[in-house]
C-alpha cells in the first residue's frame, strides 16, 4: 500500500535561510540554525494526519568546499531531534556535477519514494524556490511555493503559494482525508 508525504526544503522552509542581496542562502553552522516559528507545531499536525515528513535539500555548498559534510549532518541530526521528520535526503552536488538528485531534478523524491512506498501524486512538496517547484512538478507532486519575494527566478504554473509552513499545512491538512480535527482545529486557531 502507497503512502502519502509532505516533501519538506529545508532552508527558508524549515529554518530561517540567510538573506544576501535579495538570495536565500544556507546557515553554515549548527549554531546560526534557526527553526522558524510555527514550524514544529505544523510538522506534527502533518504527521498526525498520516502524512510522512521527508526533508528534501540541495547543500551546493558541500562540493564547493563552503561548508563541511559533518556539519549539515550535525545540523540534520538537530532537525530529527526537534521536528518529527521520517527521513532526510540531501543533494550535496553543484549544477556542474549533473546529478539526478539535484533539484529541479527529482531524483530526491523519486528515491524516497522507493525506499518509503510514497504515492508521488497523492503527496505534496513545500518549498521557497523554483527549484523545488520544478521538481515536485517533475515528480508528480502537488508543488507549494513558500514565497518570499526572492531576487531570482520565479517558479512555472502549477503550485500553490503561501506565506509559510504553518499557511502550507493548512492548505495540506484541509486538502486531506481523515485529519484528527483537534489537531486541525489547533493549527488553525494558533
Amino acid at each position: 500500500m502507497l503512502r502519502r508525504a509532505v516533501f519538506l526544503d529545508r532552508d527558508g522552509v524549515i529554518n530561517r535561510a540567510l538573506i544576501r542581496g535579495g538570495k536565500p542562502y544556507p546557515p553554515r553552522h549548527l549554531h546560526e540554525l534557526r527553526i522558524l516559528s510555527g514550524v514544529r507545531e505544523a510538522c506534527r499536525a502533518m504527521r498526525e494526519a498520516g502524512y510522512l515528513l521527508i526533508l528534501a535539500t540541495n547543500q551546493p555548498d558541500i562540493a564547493r568546499g563552503a561548508a563541511d559534510l559533518r556539519e549539515v549532518s550535525r545540523m540534520h541530526d538537530h532537525l530529527r531531534r526537534y521536528l518529527p521528520l521520517d527521513g532526510v535526503k540531501v543533494c550535496p552536488h553543484d549544477d556542474a556535477d549533473g546529478c539526478e538528485c539535484r533539484k529541479p531534478k527529482p531524483g530526491l523524491l523519486l528515491e524516497a519514494a522507493r525506499e518509503w512506498a510514497i504515492d508521488l501524486a497523492a503527496s505534496y512538496f513545500i518549498g521557497d524556490r523554483w527549484r523545488d517547484v520544478e521538481a515536485a512538478q517533475r515528480a508528480g507532486c502537488r508543488a507549494v511555493f513558500i514565497d518570499y519575494h526572492y531576487n531570482e527566478r520565479r517558479p512555472d504554473l502549477p503550485f500553490t503559494a503561501v506565506r509559510s509552513l504553518r499557511e502550507a499545512a493548512e492548505l495540506v491538512l484541509a486538502a486531506a482525508p481523515r485529519v484528527p480535527t483537534l489537531w486541525l482545529e489547533e493549527l488553525l486557531c494558533g
